[in-house]
């Protein structure tokens, strides 16, 4: 009940958490020995919208065929159960290297849900799952620098980890007091566009969907993460991988998969990433990434041992976010009084080659890789 006690104390005034010891989370990696994955149904992409500590959020990670790499995301945040607010955010990647990034972060007003909680409604916005629940629609008119008309239609089964997709945080299994869960469409094709002050960008190709819940405190939950969308003619390969805060044992989650079009080829807890190379970042003294390994493994449906991999350089820094100076206030307000946390998230682009091994056959296709690493404590 004390521990209950403290991590209550933490979510109110922001203070950093005891330590807890490993037997206080229960990794979904947990449930991935039994059901490696479970393909999501329509009914599985309801918004869980809490009324308690939470940050949930809807994001489209767009890869253009035109080479434009793009984002468009949906936050929903509470704090404490006292306030919640609502976010939209746009960003665009120009492929020339010389262009400015466009971000553009807008609060909403007025929020709401459909009867169904698939469908997100705000003033200028609007997020809505089609009837069959294979098609999102993104419409924003919320900044004028970033007016959205999004499509984005899946190509392949959406999957989360495990049985419920959900790491859980506590020290009693039968009442956590937090939970972490990520749900995927890692395959999708995109049309519409994104009109900007220097006109309109088309951003037909592939997207990657993510809906993720943080049932608590996001720098409680995770001290850094890793994500991975990578995306390639045949195949698309992701990864969202965090490791927790010494509160709960400084332990590593990584969720991910490998498909194609109508088919996931494997998906689970047991894929790694790491930095093989790295600098000190001389601000803020965080290791930057230069150069990473990542790895999937698991099974096929029909039982045949699947490898895969990706490795090299990252050779395009996208950009370097100093996450105090840019996000939103509500979110400054989670993490403002913790000593120690310096959030900053480094983008990257790249061309390598995924290699994929399917039973006895070996397959190599390049593709485009979108990577985050971000740090916070």
């Amino acid at each position: 009940m004390l521990n209950w006690a403290k991590a209550q104390l933490a979510n109110v005034a922001g203070t950093q958490e005891p330590i807890y010891g490993p037997d206080a989370i229960n990794s979904v990696a947990n449930q991935t020995k039994d059901t490696p994955y479970s393909e999501l149904q329509k009914q599985d992409l309801r918004w869980t919208a809490m009324e308690s500590t939470c940050v949930e959020t809807q994001t489209f990670y767009l890869t253009a065929d035109n080479g434009h790499i793009g984002m468009a995301q949906v936050i929903y945040s509470n704090v404490a159960g006292l306030r919640t607010t609502c976010q939209f955010n746009t960003k665009i990647f120009y492929p020339d290297g010389k262009t400015p990034n466009l971000w553009s972060s807008d609060p909403l007003s007025n929020h709401g849900f459909d009867d169904d909680r698939l469908s997100f409604y705000a003033d200028n916005v609007a997020v809505t799952l089609s009837e069959d629940g294979n098609e999102y629609e993104i419409k924003s008119a919320t900044n004028e620098n970033s007016i959205v008309n999004l499509k984005v239609k899946k190509l392949a089964p959406a999957f989360h980890a495990g049985k419920d997709g959900k790491t859980y945080y506590g020290t009693d299994p039968a009442a956590p007091w937090g939970a972490m869960r990520h749900a995927f469409w890692p395959r999708n094709q995109v049309e519409g566009s994104i009109i900007t002050p220097a006109g309109e960008i088309d951003f037909k190709g592939r997207g990657f969907f993510v809906h993720a819940l943080q049932g608590m405190k996001p720098h409680h939950a995770a001290a850094k993460w890793n994500f991975i969308n990578f995306q390639s003619p045949t195949f698309s390969a992701i990864m969202m991988d965090y490791t927790t805060p010494p509160s709960y044992a400084s332990t590593v989650v990584n969720v991910g998969g490998i498909v194609r079009d109508g088919e996931i080829i494997c998906a689970g807890s047991s894929n790694t990433a790491a930095h093989t190379e790295a600098k000190t970042d001389v601000e803020n003294e965080w290791p930057e990434p230069t150069a990473i390994k990542l790895s999937w493994s698991g099974k096929s449906k029909d039982g045949k041992e699947v490898s895969a991999s990706l490795e090299g350089p990252l050779s395009t820094k996208l950009d370097r976010v100093d996450v105090m100076a840019e996000v939103p206030g509500f979110v400054k307000s989670f993490v403002g009084n913790v000593a120690g946390t310096v959030p900053f998230i480094y983008q990257y682009t790249a061309k390598p080659t995924l290699k994929l091994k399917i039973g006895d056959d070996i397959v190599e296709e390049q593709g485009t890789l979108y990577a985050e690493a971000t740090f916070i404590s």
